[in-house]
């Protein structure tokens, strides 16, 4: 399975194709940063990275998007461009007719660490091990976008199979959070 993952954001947005899943080895096909200035008005901003975005999708093809879920942050105008950076991503992946998974940063954290708490510092290091990479991906949401690839393809299946599931029995299912939701408005590192 091949998975982009988006780490959200207006000036720095990050893309990570990852192939693997439970039992296969990770392998990096690509990551990147797309850069948007800060002093450009909203809608072309937006609208470069839902060039960018199409544009790997066309190129990697992914069998599915996972992108970070935003819950809060202490400025209101970071959050404001993470969401709509991460609504451009969503609807990318739904034009192409693509699952689109979201997961929290503590749930990225857990699958690539171990730890839901982990630092920037150790989600790189993971990733770079995980993908035995030569060098650490830079900048930071590089990394944070392979690490959101590497958590849907290890959890993703997983999820969607109880999903299922509970709409099969006619029940919803509630996805608790950890303590560790109070990192939740860091992002991932």
């Amino acid at each position: 399975m091949r998975v982009l993952g988006v780490d959200p954001g207006l000036t720095r947005c990050g893309l990570g194709v990852v192939d693997g899943g439970p039992g296969v080895p990770l392998r990096l096909a690509a990551t990147t940063v797309i850069r948007t200035p800060p002093g450009a008005d909203i809608g072309s901003r937006l609208l470069t990275i839902d060039e960018q975005i199409t544009w790997w999708l066309e190129r990697y093809e992914p069998d599915a998007v996972a992108v970070e879920r935003v819950f809060s942050q202490h400025n209101v105008r970071t959050v404001m461009g993470t969401a709509q950076a991460g609504a451009v991503a969503i609807v990318c992946g739904a034009r192409r007719g693509l699952p689109v998974a979201m997961h929290t940063p503590s749930e990225v954290k857990a699958a690539v660490t171990g730890n839901g708490r982990a630092d920037k510092a150790q989600v790189t290091h993971m990733v770079t091990r995980l993908l035995r990479m030569p060098d650490p991906p830079r900048p930071a949401d590089a990394a944070d976008a392979l690490a959101l690839a590497i958590c849907h393809l290890w959890r993703g299946g997983a999820q969607a199979r109880i999903a299922a599931g509970a709409a099969a029995a006619g029940t919803s299912v509630a996805v608790a959070t950890s303590a560790a939701g109070s990192a939740e408005g860091a992002g991932i590192g």
